[in-house]
């Protein structure tokens, strides 16, 4: 990255600062056409001072000293960029200088925020969060790379063009095989990720200003799928033993019978992959109303909610139990990856043509289950322990058939 760089080195007196003949002598550091002085702390005699040879002329005993002085300081200007070479470090005349001066150590690097967070963070962010900031940090790595040609920037250099040229290599960015290109709000909620990180920075003193402050992130409302009751139905009533599973035979019918039971479960409990997965017998509690409740601290933001066991619930709950002993939890859940790729095949043999993730049980708690029935949205935030309604009402949605009867009923009314 950095054999391109030009550098150089330049002894002057400051003429404007002559007194009695002398004058203070500063070195001037340029870097690709930036330049930066430093002042070395002493005077000469300007009589002595040859311009062409930044150096003392003669043989005194000033000249000697001052120029053997001058040596020392080159070499140690050119160390400093030479160590900024080998680090891989934004290299600008004030990073020389700082380095120089032995206090580039105040001037942090993004590297070392994501570090500093990735560290700090781990035993306070769930890991679900900690690999999406992962994720994050191999991007902005990535972009460091490839469009900066530098493998670490230091805080401040963080303005409103680095974001942008960060927001377009995300939208330009042509994964592997294996993954889909980044969509407006994956590119988004890198950024927002990155906005978290600066924030930090700011609180930890790090950086004087907020390179944000003139960015807006835009995120696109996105319509969350749901199953209406016909489809919730059709899932429930699928014959898993007569089915011909012609595209994945090695998946045995007991495997996608569990998953099926798992996400009927999620779609009358509401509780999200990492909830239903890590559900305890300690979690089941008598209610206040004397009825069975599940009863715990969510695994994403570790807000308590509560939610009474519905009958279809109870009946999953009661078909694992034997082997629940055993395992600890309640639940057989296989891993979201897994149970996701299995929910594809019962969506295609239920005829179901919604993309069918674990997550789209939760919404059709939120939306079909709760909602739909009549349940005001401020139950259906506790119920599914969101920390602010505003989250419940990205879920809330009312389905035609609700608002056709109460039409009905307004029409009656009038």
């Amino acid at each position: 990255m950095n054999n391109d760089v030009s550098f150089g080195v330049i002894f002057n007196p400051k003429l404007s600062k002559a007194k009695n003949g002398t004058a203070p002598l500063y070195a001037r550091i340029t870097v690709n056409g930036e330049r930066i002085e430093l002042s070395l702390k002493r005077r000469i005699t300007l009589s002595l001072w040859n311009e062409k040879r930044s150096r003392l002329k003669g043989y005194s005993e000033e000249s000697l000293q001052v120029n053997k002085s001058l040596d020392r300081i080159f070499n140690k200007i050119y160390e400093a960029f030479r160590q900024l070479q080998e680090e891989n470090k934004h290299i600008s005349a004030k990073a020389i200088k700082a380095r120089y001066l032995g206090s580039d150590e105040s001037y942090k690097t993004l590297v070392e925020l994501l570090t500093y967070h990735n560290t700090k963070m781990t035993s306070v962010l769930k890991p679900g969060t900690m690999k999406n900031y992962f994720t994050t940090e191999k991007y902005v790595l990535e972009f460091l790379e490839d469009k900066m040609k530098t493998k670490d920037v230091y805080l401040k250099q963080l303005n409103y063009r680095f974001i942008i040229d960060f927001e377009h290599f995300l939208r330009n960015y042509n994964p592997n095989k294996h993954r889909r290109r980044l969509t407006n709000n994956g590119v988004m909620k890198h950024l927002e990720r990155l906005k978290k990180l600066t924030n930090l920075a700011l609180k930890m003193e790090w950086i004087e200003k907020d390179p944000f402050a003139r960015y807006s992130l835009h995120f696109k409302n996105k319509e969350r799928d749901y199953l209406l009751k016909r489809e919730i139905e059709a899932l429930e009533n699928l014959d898993i033993e007569r089915e011909t599973l012609s595209r994945t035979r090695d998946i045995e019918r007991e495997t996608l019978s569990r998953t099926r039971d798992i996400f009927i479960f999620s779609c009358y409990s509401g509780l999200s992959y990492g909830d239903a997965k890590s559900l305890e017998r300690r979690h089941i509690v008598k209610g206040i109303d004397g009825n069975k409740w599940i009863v715990k601290e969510r695994e994403k933001n570790g807000k308590l909610f509560k939610v009474p066991i519905l009958p279809k619930v109870k009946v999953i709950l009661k078909k694992y139990q034997r082997e629940s002993k055993v395992s600890g939890f309640l639940l057989p859940v296989y891993s979201n990856q897994k149970i996701n790729q299995y929910l594809k095949e019962l969506a295609k043999h239920s005829k179901i043509s919604k993309k069918l993730t674990f997550h789209v049980a939760r919404h059709t708690f939120a939306t079909t289950v709760t909602l739909s029935n009549g349940i005001p949205i401020e139950t259906v935030s506790k119920l599914l322990g969101h920390s602010k309604l505003s989250t419940t009402q990205i879920y809330a949605r009312v389905v035609d058939s609700k608002i056709s009867k109460e039409m009905e009923m307004l029409k009656e009314k009038l």
